[in-house]
């Protein structure tokens, strides 16, 4: 028994094949879905949170409202950090490629980059100062300056190498379209 509402190939089974609502490349969008590391720590910051929030509803009922809007103003902290760390990663779109980190954004126009690829170097571990050696994918800006944009061990894409494939293959396909006509 198929199920054609639960894929994502529905539209294509159709007589009139038109693209998909989302397919509008003027928008930033992420090429691949946030890897499982990253989205389980957001779930845990959220669980915290939430169990914050509660905290926050039985000192505010208790009658101590300053303690309560300092819970309140930490569970607050926790929750926008939790959806920050679900932003971070590379974005691309017809204007540029976008690198969002936790407390900085990174934007660079496809005329100003001098090509994506894939190199072989010691990268960082989930984000934490060890390296290992492993794939980033990194964009050469004109000046010849490296930004690293992935990496295969990173949040999203920790023992998930396909995934990381697709992906850096996404980004170049982009910047194949884009770069050479800008």
């Amino acid at each position: 028994m198929p199920l054609p509402f639960l894929t994502a190939d529905r539209g294509f089974d159709t007589e009139d094949d038109v693209a998909l609502p989302f397919d509008d490349h003027d928008q930033w969008r992420r090429p691949y879905r946030p890897g499982p590391w990253r989205v389980g720590a957001a779930a845990l910051a959220l669980l915290l949170a939430s169990f914050m929030l509660l905290a926050t509803m039985i000192i505010a009922f208790a009658g101590g409202l300053p303690a309560a809007a300092v819970c309140f103003g930490l569970a607050a902290v926790v929750i926008v950090g939790a959806l920050r760390m679900l932003r971070v990663g590379t974005w691309v779109s017809r204007h540029g490629l976008r690198r969002v980190g936790f407390f900085r954004t990174t934007t660079l126009a496809w005329a100003q980059s001098g090509g994506v690829r894939t190199v072989q170097q010691p990268v960082r571990w989930l984000g934490l100062p060890r390296t290992v050696q492993g794939q980033a994918l990194v964009v050469v800006r004109k000046g010849g300056e490296q930004l690293p944009l992935l990496t295969d061990h990173n949040a999203d894409f920790l023992s998930r190498v396909e995934a990381f494939d697709r992906a850096a293959d996404t980004v170049e396909a982009w910047s194949a379209e884009y770069a050479v006509s800008s």
